[in-house]
């Protein structure tokens, strides 16, 4: 069976694709809260899939190499990257963004990147497949500390995407509809969620995208 690592597969979107990808890959779900994982395990195993559960910060870089390793040696390679994990900061006004906040999401959302990428370049090979998702929201009016850091990382997996088009491995950057997501509601609280697309919905519509061959 194909491999799967997904990173921030606790909730949310992550979630959604772990339990779609389920039937055709062995999931390795990164995420930090232990009960979501094993309630996601439950499901994937309701289904008749298995997964590998790590619970672990994707900004620890010793947990991540060790990760990395583990796969290596437990499967010799990996077939895809699904990068789901987000640290959402707290809206505020460019100049009262707190350090705290903007260095974790300095350290989630790009430098954990990063890091992973170079990590895990060699597990995917010539064949693998990496996994981005596109939210615009740079330049816009109290999103300085989210909007540049995932701005920054979209841009990072865009020159890895353009320095791997002969050699591999294959990465892809999408752009999901707006979701009920936690993230979302920290962001727009009271927005009217019932015209947002429902997670498994979008996981099935991103689904062909993520697994096409072309």
């Amino acid at each position: 069976m194909k491999t799967a690592l997904i990173t921030g597969a606790s909730r949310g979107l992550g979630a959604a694709l772990a339990l779609a990808l389920a039937p055709t890959h062995h999931i390795i779900a990164v995420g930090r809260t232990t009960g979501a994982l094993e309630e996601l395990d439950d499901r994937i195993k309701e289904a008749g899939g298995q997964s590998t559960l790590a619970p672990m910060d994707i900004s620890t870089d010793a947990a991540m190499q060790q990760l990395c390793r583990s796969i290596y040696d437990r499967w010799g390679s990996l077939d895809l990257w699904v990068h789901t994990a987000i640290h959402g900061a707290p809206l505020s006004p460019a100049s009262h963004i707190a350090e705290k906040d903007f260095e974790k999401s300095v350290a989630i959302n790009l430098t954990a990147t990063s890091r992973l990428i170079s990590y895990v370049t060699p597990l995917l090979g010539e064949t693998g497949r990496a996994v981005f998702f596109d939210d615009p929201h740079a330049g816009q009016p109290f999103f300085g500390s989210y909007g540049t850091t995932k701005g920054a990382q979209i841009a990072l997996a865009r020159s890895w995407q353009a320095e791997s088009v002969k050699t591999g491995p294959d990465v892809r950057i999408l752009s999901p509809k707006p979701m009920p997501t936690g993230t979302r509601a920290r962001f727009y609280p009271g927005e009217d969620r019932a015209p947002l697309s429902d997670i498994h919905t979008e996981a099935a519509r991103l689904l062909p995208e993520i697994l096409d061959p072309a």
